[in-house]
């Protein structure tokens, strides 16, 4: 997707599904199939204890599938040191023919740093290490002596997706793709899913990052996740059971979180065409768990075909 010169607003509409749930190679293989037929445009794979390992998930992945893009969503820079890494993408890239997307965050679970053994920094510590990951990756691959290099040349396309001012300034000014996570806050108080804003709250985000971006807006592709796919004919009820998400809410306000896609699938992609409209949000992803509520949204957001 780099190289189009247009506003995030314009941009063709793009599908990703996090697969994250253990499975055997076969279970595996099979949801990546289908994942390609079902006309995701992305598989993308979580950096969390308790789930397979990116790199050899997105490998194995690579192996069964031929459209779709693979994608980390996101790396956990506090886990790698930077170099270490640096091979990894691009191993991981060039035996992929280069369709790699490297999705990469500070790490926001405690707990999981505490049970690696590692120290778990502040959060500013944190970005810090994070900024110097995205600077040392654009050195080593800018190196001609580098060896292996990623197919995709200078480096696989960058994503970074956040809530906090200095995440997503350096997402506004080093990303190719910039994630808005859509959390109420930037602070991450339990494991799972953050608390979700509203409409308000996106808007507001997103306009910090154009005012970061300047003319490099043509050039970025804005992406969220959906975490909650409801297919139903009583979008109260629903948006109701949403409240563990959104609890600080009314069920009227929850239907406007742009993450919430919930009612018909034609209601469901007019909310999809809205998001692009008042975000610029192209590039919509979505949870394992959803990947079949997904598919017919996505038929009639393309008018019927896969793109």
């Amino acid at each position: 997707m780099r190289g189009l010169n247009l506003l995030p607003n314009e941009r063709p509409f793009r599908f990703g599904v996090t697969l994250h749930l253990p499975s055997t190679r076969r279970e595996w293989m099979d949801k990546c199939r289908k994942a390609e037929d079902l006309g995701y445009d992305t598989i993308l794979i979580p950096d969390h204890l308790g789930m397979p390992a990116p790199f050899p998930a997105l490998m194995l992945a690579a192996e069964v599938t031929e459209r779709p893009r693979l994608g980390t969503a996101m790396i956990n820079a506090g886990f790698y040191p930077p170099l270490l890494l640096a091979r990894e993408v691009a191993t991981m890239d060039l035996f992929t023919d280069g369709r790699l997307e490297l999705g990469i965050g500070t790490g926001q679970a405690k707990h999981e740093f505490e049970a690696a053994g590692l120290p778990f920094p502040p959060g500013g510590a944190r970005v810090d290490h994070l900024e110097r990951t995205v600077a040392e990756l654009r050195r080593v691959f800018a190196a001609p002596e580098t060896r292996p290099l990623p197919a995709q040349r200078p480096m696989p396309p960058l994503v970074i997706a956040g809530r906090g001012d200095r995440v997503l300034k350096l997402a506004a000014q080093e990303a190719d793709i910039v994630g808005f996570n859509g959390a109420a806050s930037s602070r991450f108080e339990r494991p799972g899913l953050p608390t979700f804003g509203g409409a308000a709250d996106m808007a507001e985000r997103v306009a910090y990052v154009r005012g970061v971006i300047g003319e490099r807006v043509h050039e970025v592709e804005f992406t969220a996740m959906a975490p909650a796919v409801v297919p139903t004919p009583d979008p109260r009820a629903a948006l109701e059971r949403l409240g563990h998400l959104a609890p600080q809410l009314s069920v009227a306000e929850r239907a406007e979180v742009p993450g919430f896609l919930v009612g018909t699938a034609e209601q469901m992609a007019d909310k999809v065409r809205a998001n692009r409209e008042l975000y610029g949000i192209s590039y919509v992803c979505v949870m394992e768990q959803s990947i079949d509520a997904m598919a017919p949204v996505m038929e009639r957001v393309r008018g019927g075909a896969v793109c």
